[in-house]
């Protein structure tokens, strides 16, 4: 009876969850082979992932992974807050048979914020949400009460993060420039009346329709506007974050609320039976991409090390494996300059004078030869590496030629920089044959009326931003795996062949004319044992500066 009890131990998550357990009871589970065998292994596993070289931050077990979400791009739909309705409302009161009207103003829409901050790298938490809606204001109440303002939103970006419009629709824009055509081409017989409009006005609850019919209604207000609206930048939006803002930017204020009953009191209505309702709020598509995706940027082929050199320079848990591709999207991790145990090991200030106590650095995914076909992760990872202040190659000493990984790596960048000159040559020409005046209004009521309103339901990305060549930014060799045997000479090849370049010797392995080259240095490092990795810090901040 006792095997059946306790044969089923070796079978359960026991061992897992309550290993102290399973070792005193070892003893009494040696007779039972299949048992004893379960429990030996799973323990075994149990000290050495506590006690083994394969718990150490570089060389990791594979519950010590993270997935980080990274979004780079993304097509983001704000909603400015509509205005709250007007009140319609008369006193009432004892002996006041027919009280005036006391009906309040609704209020206003809440506005749209944007702010660049520090400690953001991402945009993924604005990619899963899609749609921003500000709150309503709150309609009028009786007894002169007016409604309550509107909720306001902020949305936080990264610093470097470039927003751009692609569609837009604005009511109140659309009701002024209906306004001025009316000034300019006069009013129809309808409007000369006030006749009743289901879309802007509010009548008294329990009118029925032959008296509404019956009654007059008066000029409609003119469109108006909040006064944070002067704030808004200027249609359409083009906004380049890259600095930390103390304080949000304004990018769609709230529509205006309706006005109460009170306001249209005339000698011939002494108690006006109608309100407006409250304007609309302004829709904005905007695409927000990432101009600076890091400070330092890791280029290299397949299994080179880059993910280890991350986890040697930051807390990062960037996947790693002795395997192709094991990182398949962008990990961006902080190199902390300052640990404040003491005087930092490197200080540097920005160009705003600020001491900065942390860089960014990008692990992006393996490069393949022909990349620039869009092979392997292709043109998505060199956009990646477009948009890197300073660009890191990582060389492996332990495989082939280093020279030559090198000058391929150099030569799938020179062709996707190349690539990318040609599309922003065509873009400009189209745009300079299709040129319309941005905001631009047709002068004819023809085409006035065959406007289409937007679609804001499915917008279309813009086309990739421009940045600074690939062949112009600054960069230097990381020679990974130094610490196998038969690798010294491969890394001399390769530093004198640097020393080359910098004495213009030898070519720039890029072929272009006006490529970077001052000082390149190469650093041999063994990743795995973070030895050499403490130069790069100092390093980068001095490349930053240039």
């Amino acid at each position: 009876m006792s095997s059946i009890r306790i044969g089923p131990l070796g079978g359960t998550l026991t061992p897992f969850l309550y290993p102290p357990f399973c070792r005193t009871s070892r003893r009494s589970l040696c007779k039972l082979p299949f048992a004893f065998s379960r429990c030996s292994s799973t323990t075994t596993r149990h000290d050495e992932s506590q006690t083994g070289p394969d718990s150490s931050n570089l060389n990791p077990t594979p519950d010590n992974y993270s997935l980080t979400p990274f979004a780079d791009r993304c097509i983001l739909t704000i909603e400015a807050g509509s205005g709250g309705h007007g009140c319609v409302s008369f006193l009432r009161e004892k002996y006041i048979e027919e009280g005036p009207p006391n009906g309040g103003d609704g209020g206003s829409g809440g506005n749209v914020y944007i702010q660049a901050v520090r400690g953001e790298t991402s945009l993924h938490k604005l990619a899963r949400r899609r749609l921003i809606k500000a709150g309503r204001g709150r309609n009028g109440q009786g007894k002169m009460k007016g409604g309550e303002r509107g909720q306001d939103v902020l949305i936080t970006v990264p610093i470097g993060t470039i927003v751009r419009e692609i569609q837009r629709r604005d009511p109140v824009a659309d009701a002024e420039w209906a306004e001025r055509r009316a000034e300019r081409y006069g009013k129809n017989s309808a409007e000369e009346q006030g006749s009743y409009r289901k879309d802007k006005w509010l009548v008294f609850p329990g009118t029925v329709p032959s008296e509404l019919n019956r009654m007059t209604f008066p000029e409609l207000p003119k469109s108006r506007r909040s006064h944070l609206a002067a704030l808004q930048p200027e249609a359409p939006i083009y906004l380049d974050l890259d600095k930390h803002m103390e304080a949000p930017m304004l990018l769609a204020a709230g529509a205006m609320g309706g006005i109460g009953n009170p306001h249209f009191i005339t000698s011939n209505i002494p108690r006006p039976k109608m309100a407006t309702r409250g304007d609309e709020g302004m829709k904005l598509s905007l695409q927000l991409e990432l101009k600076i995706l890091a400070d330092l940027g890791l280029v290299g082929l397949p299994n080179a090390g880059k993910s280890t050199l991350t986890r040697a320079l930051t807390n990062s848990k960037a996947r790693v494996g002795n395997w192709a591709f094991t990182t398949l999207q962008p990990n961006v991790g902080t190199v902390v300059l300052d640990n404040h145990k003491g005087r930092p090991s490197v200080m540097k200030r920005g160009r705003d004078g600020i001491l900065r106590e942390n860089f960014l650095i990008a692990d992006v995914p393996g490069l393949i030869e022909d990349a620039h076909l869009d092979k392997g992760l292709g043109l998505g990872f060199l956009r990646h590496v477009e948009r890197a202040a300073v660009l890191a190659f990582v060389v492996d000493l332990s495989t082939g030629d280093a020279i030559e990984t090198l000058k391929l790596l150099w030569r799938e960048v020179s062709e996707y920089e190349g690539l990318r000159g040609k599309e922003l040559n065509a873009e400009t020409e189209r745009r300079m044959v299709m040129y319309r005046p941005v905001g631009g209004r047709a002068s004819q009521q023809k085409e006035l009326e065959e406007l289409d309103q937007p679609d804001l339901t499915s917008p279309q990305a813009l086309p990739p931003l421009a940045s600074t060549p690939i062949s112009s930014k600054p960069w230097f060799v990381v020679a990974t795996k130094a610490d196998l045997l038969n690798t010294q000479e491969n890394y001399e090849a390769l530093r004198q062949y640097l020393d080359a370049v910098n004495n213009s010797t030898q070519p720039h392995p890029s072929n272009r004319e006006n490529a970077w080259r001052r000082n390149i240095q190469s650093i041999p490092v063994s990743a795995i044992r973070a030895e050499g990795v403490e130069v790069i810090p100092q390093l980068v901040m001095n490349l930053l500066e240039e």
